[in-house]
């Protein structure tokens, strides 16, 4: 049997969603309530999905998307982008809240905890695939990994990326929400520690084929990744969010 991991991976993680949702909707400040849960989350299933797909090809395969718009639809071949991902959400959270006179910040604010264990199932889904794998070490708990043409040692930047982006981030976010916020402050230490973590992890993570022997956006930025250069405005706009971190001013 053909098991989709990724399907798998997605399920899971959209099942945890709701159900962390759903709890977190009780609280008194939340924005919405519980009956309005599920569809939240059906719309935010489009928007990773829509985001990412589409972030994926205009990030990293602008070329070959020109060449052949077909492509765009062709997910089975592979290809999500999770800040393509990130600006799905961010469309469906402004459109939802202007459909429900909702404050976006405040929405915002309340889908933030629920994304890190969709992280730690899709980078589970990504060890599986064996792919996005890390780049060549000799440490001693390297992997080798049967999908590399090289079948080299790599770091298992995967697990790397399901400890610190679902793990470790899902405690951060949960426990800095367990209070009222200003509003933004809780997408912001989520943003910002995202955006963290995975600029650490490109540092071991295999960079993608098309960016190999390419420079970076600007020349005296050479050694970051395509991933690296998309975390800075996220963790930029995430300081932002949290500039007022220590006002007493509260959620409304």
């Amino acid at each position: 049997m053909d098991i989709r991991w990724y399907g798998l991976a997605y399920l899971s993680g959209f099942i945890c969603a709701i159900f962390l949702a759903k709890r977190n909707s009780q609280r008194p400040w939340s924005p919405i309530q519980k009956s309005k849960v599920e569809d939240l989350i059906a719309y935010g299933v489009l928007g990773v999905i829509l985001g990412g797909r589409i972030g994926y090809m205009l990030f990293y395969s602008a070329d070959r998307w020109m060449a052949d718009p077909t492509l765009l639809l062709r997910i089975w071949e592979g290809g999500m982008s999770f800040h393509g991902g990130l600006l799905g959400v961010t469309a469906v959270i402004f459109l939802y809240s202007r459909a429900n006179k909702i404050k976006f910040l405040s929405l915002a604010d309340f889908v933030a905890p629920l994304v890190p264990a969709g992280l730690f199932f899709g980078r589970l889904g990504n060890f599986v695939n064996q792919e996005l794998y890390g780049r060549a070490t000799d440490v001693s708990w390297a992997m080798i990994f049967p999908a590399d043409p090289l079948r080299l040692p790599r770091h298992p930047s995967q697990l790397y990326e399901a400890f610190l982006e679902g793990i470790l981030l899902f405690i951060i976010v949960h426990i800095f929400a367990r209070r009222p916020r200003s509003s933004g402050q809780v997408a912001g230490i989520f943003l910002v520690f995202y955006g963290f973590f995975r600029f650490l992890v490109e540092f071991v993570r295999q960079p993608d084929a098309q960016f190999l022997n390419k420079q970076a956006l600007l020349p005296m930025f050479d050694w970051m990744t395509r991933g690296q250069l998309l975390c800075i405005p996220m963790i930029l706009l995430g300081l932002w969010f949290l500039r007022n971190l220590y006002s007493i001013k509260v959620k409304e």
